[in-house]
């Protein structure tokens, strides 16, 4: 009796690329948001990476997920590593965007970027400064206006 190997099937339920990575237009889709909040962030976010890939910027990561938290952006350029927090607002109601970004956000952001450099001590080699900046994304004006604020904050909070 001879038997046929069935064909080995990727078992996973979305490709690696989807969580850590730059991504792929595959990996977009698995990731689509599903209402418009998302979508909000999304496109907030879009223009974040935008703004740091015009600026010189090369992106590392974007939406990394690490155990129950996410890095927004990871970017560098030159010997500066950036771990990006990006905030949006659609209106002026809440205050600035970057004021939503407080003393817990930062820690987590800090704690989150520990934990993926522990797991990749090569993206520290030949990095002389390594911060915590936040984009924030105004779209309460036409066009939306980016700023970014470098170094917005320490690992001590």
């Amino acid at each position: 009796m001879v038997t046929v190997a069935a064909p080995v099937r990727n078992r996973q339920r979305h490709p690696p690329e989807v969580f850590g990575t730059l991504g792929t237009a595959r990996a977009r889709r698995y990731a689509r948001p599903v209402n418009a909040r998302q979508r909000f962030g999304r496109d907030a976010e879009e223009a974040a990476a935008r703004y740091l890939t015009g600026s010189g910027w090369t992106l590392l990561g974007r939406n990394v997920r690490i155990g129950r938290g996410e890095l927004d952006l990871i970017a560098r350029r030159g010997a500066v590593l950036a771990f990006v927090e990006v905030k949006a607002r659609r209106t002026a109601d809440y205050g600035a965007p970057e004021d939503a970004v407080d003393g817990r956000k930062r820690h987590k952001v800090a704690r989150l970027a520990e934990l993926w450099l522990a797991v990749r001590p090569w993206a520290l080699r030949g990095v002389a400064d390594v911060r915590f900046d936040i984009i924030a994304v105004d779209a309460a004006s036409r066009p939306p206006v980016v700023r970014h604020l470098p170094g917005a904050f320490t690992l001590d909070g």
